[in-house]
């Protein structure tokens, strides 16, 4: 009984130093907990693990220089295979890790987080995709679509196919067909293509593709059937080099194709070689970027120590520097936020929110980033989500992707009236208030 007692008093009073450490060690470590939802298998892997590798890879070198102003980033991936209930269970699985933000890498996926972020605190950065309406900060305070949305790009090829045939009045009576993923994500584009076509008189198709996308022979041959002057593709993984082998096959011109900047990458076209020659599709700023300043100190800093977490060959590809961007933006927000509620300290999820919410990255600050010629700046705010709305068309010439056109920025005369529309919409539904100008100083 003795040896008992001992034994508990002993077992009690670890407990209690166990207790009495926990919270001081954790403060001492000083990280800052990135979630990384990912998919590196099932029919999206081709594109979905090139992203992934960016993103670590950024928050690798972001330790290998010394942290957020001294503090340790750390993370845990979590594989979705792109699917919006393996996505839940993800963020239900680390949102209690002190998560600092979500990326989701999919517009279903977003659309279902959108309901639970608020009550969690916890931001979610959906650069490039994500729900078009949710850079009206004013209604959804808690998503950040920076960089641009679906509603942005699709404004952006119509300007870029308008510019071809000689202004957009010349437009009249074309035929454009949007061969779109049978998803949230694909349908985005939906509503600014029928305001479009609504104000300039083009003939607008819209061709759904079920998910994955492999079989689209009846798509092509309504394709080959009706003729039209351009096909936009909203496609995402093994959609896209199947849309465009379907081309080959059917006779209609690579010239005349235009994808979303998900749908201009290597993997989308390098199976296809020369037959993909002549394909456009949309950059999000940035395109494949080898020589960029960013690209070299990744090389360097991090596959150079034998930490890289994909092949070396991948870094400065298209979609390995857009999950660079993404962690880029990731590790911004937080080091706004630190301007803000203390240099140097881990920042809570609802700290981060206001950093992304104040975003200015000017042309100097990204440049020092070592996004010279990547990006452009970008500047959020409580009423603008997004930050910018800059895109540029590539073209496959066989081998590489080159630059094919300047800068356009997507018309907000149009765009800005249906944002409101929709989170007006959105609003009424969930009975949520407007923020007030007190809300967008908190």
């Amino acid at each position: 009984m003795k040896l008992k007692s001992i034994a508990l008093v002993a077992s009690l009073l670890a407990a209690g130093a166990a207790s009495t450490l926990a919270p001081s060690a954790f403060a001492q470590a000083k990280e800052q907990f990135f979630p990384v939802l990912v998919y590196r298998t099932g029919a999206y892997a081709p594109n979905g693990v090139p992203f992934a590798n960016g993103y670590v890879d950024y928050l690798k070198y972001v330790n290998a220089k010394g942290g957020i102003n001294g503090v340790k980033v750390t993370y845990e991936e979590c594989e979705t295979g792109y699917a919006t209930d393996k996505g839940v269970e993800c963020y239900e699985r680390l949102k209690g890790k002190g998560a600092t933000v979500f990326q989701p890498l999919s517009t279903g996926i977003t659309f279902a987080l959108t309901e639970k972020a608020p009550g969690d605190k916890i931001p979610l950065i959906t650069a490039g995709y994500g729900r078009s309406e949710s850079t009206d900060g004013g209604v959804f305070k808690w998503n950040f679509p920076l960089t641009g949305t679906y509603w942005d790009a699709a404004d952006v090829l119509v300007q870029h196919v308008a510019k071809k045939e000689g202004g957009l009045d010349k437009l009249k009576g074309k035929k454009i067909t949007l061969v779109y993923h049978d998803s949230p994500y694909g349908k985005e584009p939906i509503p600014l293509l029928q305001e479009r076509s609504k104000m300039h008189g083009f003939d607008l198709a819209l061709l759904p593709v079920a998910h994955p996308g492999v079989e689209q022979k009846a798509t092509w041959l309504q394709i080959r059937q009706n003729r039209p002057d351009y096909v936009f593709l909203w496609g995402w993984g093994v959609m896209n080099s199947t849309a465009v082998k379907e081309a080959v096959a059917t006779g209609y011109p690579r010239d005349k194709m235009y994808g979303v900047w998900w749908a201009g990458a290597e993997p989308d076209v390098k199976d296809v070689g020369d037959g993909a020659k002549g394909y456009h599709a949309l950059a999000l700023q940035h395109g494949a970027e080898p020589n960029s300043k960013i690209a070299q100190d990744i090389l360097k800093d991090v596959h150079g120590k034998g930490q890289g977490t994909g092949p070396k060959e991948e870094v400065g590809q298209v979609l390995y520097m857009r999950g660079l961007v993404a962690a880029m933006l990731s590790i911004e927000g937080v080091k706004r936020a630190q301007e803000r509620f203390g240099k140097g300290k881990v920042m809570t999820g609802e700290q981060a929110r206001w950093g992304y919410e104040n975003l200015a990255l000017d042309q100097a600050k990204l440049d020092a980033l070592g996004f010279k010629g990547v990006l452009r700046p970008i500047s959020t705010s409580c009423a603008d989500h997004r930050g910018a709305a800059f895109a540029r068309i590539h073209t496959w010439d066989g081998s590489k992707w080159t630059w094919t056109s300047d800068w356009y920025e997507a018309d907000q005369s149009i765009i800005k009236p249906m944002i409101k529309a929709a989170a007006d919409k959105y609003a009424a539904e969930k009975k949520l208030t407007r923020r007030t100008p007190e809300d967008c100083q908190s």
